[in-house]
């Protein structure tokens, strides 16, 4: 069965939320299903829902306006261009970087988590 996610739980994800009253953004993700024709949600009683595959390309779509800078006219092109195709291995292509990124948060989770576990080891020495 493959887990699907609400456009709620999306934004949490993404961490697209109002600083002020932590209300989710979904209407980022509205317009960018709008702008970019690879997103397109399973709409199941008028609710939209993401599968793995779209979670990516959203996560990449956000990862190249935000973190890199581009225009949504830029990441069209790009996501038209099929970026699968780039070269993974060239340490200054968007998709390298993009996976850098990735590695970088689970590494930083990892080490969260093996803090946790040391601090609770820590507390039930004697």
């Amino acid at each position: 069965m493959v887990k699907l996610l609400s456009i709620s739980e999306l934004s949490n994800l993404l961490d697209l939320v109002n600083k002020k009253n932590d209300k989710p953004l979904n209407y980022i993700l509205r317009y960018w299903e709008k702008e970019f024709k690879q997103i397109k949600p399973k709409i199941i009683n008028k609710r939209r829902y993401y599968t793995k595959e779209q979670v990516e390309i959203i996560k990449l779509v956000k990862f190249l306006l935000k973190d890199k800078g581009m225009t949504v006219k830029g990441v069209k092109n790009l996501l038209n261009l099929n970026m699968n195709n780039l070269d993974d291995y060239k340490s200054n292509s968007l998709k390298a970087n993009y996976h850098k990124q990735k590695f970088k948060e689970k590494t930083k989770a990892i080490l969260n988590r093996l803090r946790k576990i040391k601090e609770y080891g820590k507390k039930n020495t004697y």
